[in-house]
């Protein structure tokens, strides 16, 4: 009897990640019609994916602001699930040894700890973001803060802080930035799961450190 149970349940788990014929071609439509199928994130397994229809109007500015929103949480994600990971490891800046990690930090913060944050975030949102109606230079993505920054080396003027983008080809970039905007999603996912568990109160079962 168990053994017949666990087959059915077995059957029936693999028959949720079978693909429905109908569904597939309603998704295959939608993906037809929309014309950002080929955008950075359209990709195995879901493709172009718009349950909500949100830019189901085509609309490329919208598009391109909900691109922008979703790489800049996603980079905001990277660093709090590296920041959260660090200090829950027990790794410490001198004189901080006594803070606790996670949502205990936020009570146990000094003042003058709280006005550096406050300038570090101000200083981080002013820099990191799209300037191009300050200095005339149209970003080649969204997401691109270079903002025309140039920089002098040995006579020649070269893009600052660039790395040897613009020297590399549209394959090269296309990997890059599907790579970051991924890693992003997952940090997004990563730092959510982290704070659930926090507040569950069983995230030493799920890292393998302890602060």
């Amino acid at each position: 009897m168990f053994r017949s149970a666990l087959v059915a349940s077995l059957i029936a788990g693999s028959a949720a990640f079978a693909p429905a014929a109908r569904p597939a071609s309603a998704s295959s439509a939608l993906q037809a019609a929309s014309p950002f199928t080929e955008e950075i994130g359209a990709q195995l397994p879901l493709g172009y994916w718009d349950p909500l229809g949100i830019c189901a109007d085509g609309d490329k500015e919208n598009f391109d602001r909900l691109r922008y929103v979703e790489i800049k949480h996603g980079r905001v994600a990277m660093l709090a699930v590296v920041g959260y990971l660090t200090t829950y490891a027990g790794v410490r800046f001198p004189g901080a040894e006594d803070i606790p990690a996670g949502f205990a930090a936020w009570g146990a913060l000094p003042l003058n700890v709280w006005v550096q944050m406050g300038f570090t975030w101000s200083a981080m949102e002013m820099i990191n973001r799209d300037a191009s109606e300050v200095h005339g230079y149209k970003p080649e993505f969204p997401g691109d803060f270079r903002n025309g920054s140039k920089i002098n080396l040995d006579g020649k003027e070269k893009p600052f802080l660039d790395f040897g983008w613009d020297e590399q080809s549209e394959e090269w970039k296309r990997s890059k930035r599907s790579i970051e905007l991924n890693n992003g999603r997952a940090a997004q996912m990563g730092i959510l799961g982290l704070m659930v568990h926090e507040q569950m109160g069983n995230l030493d079962a799920i890292l393998p450190f302890s602060h």
